[in-house]
């Protein structure tokens, strides 16, 4: 009965049934095969939807999608053209920046290369970067602002582990900044011999681009200084910024129409947002039964046969993670293998905000990972390119994302020190 049951959730999978029937069916069978009431399952979804933090998520997916469909990616890069264009490889950095601001509030690397990808890359080959360097780099960049607030990952991980989500806001800043440090000086040392057109700084652009973004610039510093400042939550800062967004966009800037397209955003963000819900719940609810039949305990009696060291576990930990990004959305891996790690990584002394910023680079790094990270097929539909080209263009940034993983890792100091220096362990 059992395998027969295993067998038909196996091919309604194959035949593409949507995650949250799989891992429902999976939750109601497991708790029925253990003689307890199917009722735990519906437990844990009023556990989620009572949780603080949960409104953030469609809050800030809200906002994101506002950003998305206004003008703000052709302010972003106007802004950042004059601000980095004179620099060697400046409009490489241009084009990181830009990426990293957006994905930070859209939360969604597929937003960023459609929105964004769309617009600077035409622009790095009109200005002699090398094509396959500028479709790396626009490929890579979608998903490169995942760990700057308010990123909807790092809520997300919040809320499944019950970390900080404050902490993991400003846990994420130094990793993130070292990956577009380590992204911007291959930019430079990757075009140094190609003759460019330098862009003369303009202290009277800059002022002029940063006039026309002046209501959007300061959204990261409102967020980080209102939960810092200790003026709101994470879930309240969620909420002041799709407000803020909001009146921006459809009031002042006039991109978008109260009636039209406002309607329209928030049914297409919620639309995401509840598949993400739906999902969640499910899945919290079969996590709910490997842990009563103590499944991480068990496993981390299997990993103590073989490994004993913290430093080797992590390093085992990051192998399993690169190959779980490759193969899953970032949502769904977060939802299904964030209970099941958090517990071993405690017995091994792994902090609970450290291990969350090595898991969301990790999944960062899944976006670009073969054989399916989503990064390439976006791009591949986006610009007509063959998914093997793609392989091939990404790969050294691939490898600027495994080293920028390796120092995440094992220099926990890197995640943890803005914490410490703002008092907080």
């Amino acid at each position: 009965m059992n395998l027969a049951l295993g067998i038909g959730i196996a091919l309604i999978a194959l035949f593409g049934a949507p995650l949250f029937v799989i891992f429902g069916s999976i939750s109601l069978i497991s708790f029925h095969n253990a003689g307890i009431d199917s009722s735990a399952t519906i437990i844990e979804m009023y556990r989620l939807a009572s949780a603080p933090t949960l409104v953030a998520i469609p809050l800030f997916t809200f906002a994101g999608y506002m950003m998305a469909e206004s003008k703000t990616p052709e302010r972003l890069v106007a802004l950042a053209k004059p601000l980095f264009g004179w620099m060697p490889g400046g409009l490489a950095i241009m084009t990181i920046v830009a990426c990293a601001f957006f994905t930070a509030f859209t939360g969604a690397s597929g937003v960023t290369i459609i929105a964004l990808g769309g617009l600077l890359y035409p622009v790095l080959v009109k200005e002699k970067y090398p094509d396959n360097f500028s479709m790396g780099l626009v490929t890579t960049c979608g998903s490169v602002g995942l760990m700057f607030p308010p990123s909807l990952p790092l809520i997300l991980y919040g809320l499944i582990s019950g970390a900080s989500v404050d902490r993991l806001f400003v846990a994420g800043l130094l990793p993130g900044l070292l990956i577009i440090l380590l992204l911007s000086l291959y930019s430079i040392w990757r075009n140094r011999g190609i003759k460019q057109q330098k862009h003369p700084f303009s202290f009277k652009e800059v002022i002029k681009a940063i006039k026309g973004a002046a209501f959007e610039l300061p959204l990261p510093i409102i967020i980080l200084w209102g939960i810092y400042g200790g003026y709101v939550t994470a879930s309240e800062a969620a909420a002041v910024t799709a407000f803020y967004i909001f009146i921006v966009e459809v009031f002042i800037y006039r991109d978008l129409s109260l009636t039209k397209d406002i309607p329209r955003i928030a049914r297409q963000s919620m639309v995401l947002v509840g598949s993400i819900v739906v999902i969640f719940a499910v899945a919290m609810g079969f996590t709910s039964y490997l842990i009563d039949e103590q499944v991480p305990t068990k496993l981390f009696e299997w990993i103590r046969l073989y490994i004993t060291s913290k430093w080797a576990f992590l390093l085992m930990l990051n192998f399993f993670l690169l190959i779980v990004g490759s193969l899953m959305d970032i949502f769904s891996a977060i939802i299904v293998v964030v209970p099941l790690i958090i517990p071993i990584a405690k017995e091994f002394g792994v902090d609970p905000i450290h291990l969350g910023i090595i898991f969301l680079t990790n999944l960062e790094i899944g976006y670009l990972h073969p054989p399916v990270g989503l990064n390439l097929f976006l791009s591949s539909i986006r610009f007509k390119r063959s998914i093997i080209n793609l392989y091939w263009v990404t790969l050294p940034f691939l490898m600027l994302l495994v080293l920028a993983l390796i120092i995440i890792t094992y220099w926990p100091d890197l995640s943890l020190y803005l914490l410490h220096f703002y008092g907080g362990k």
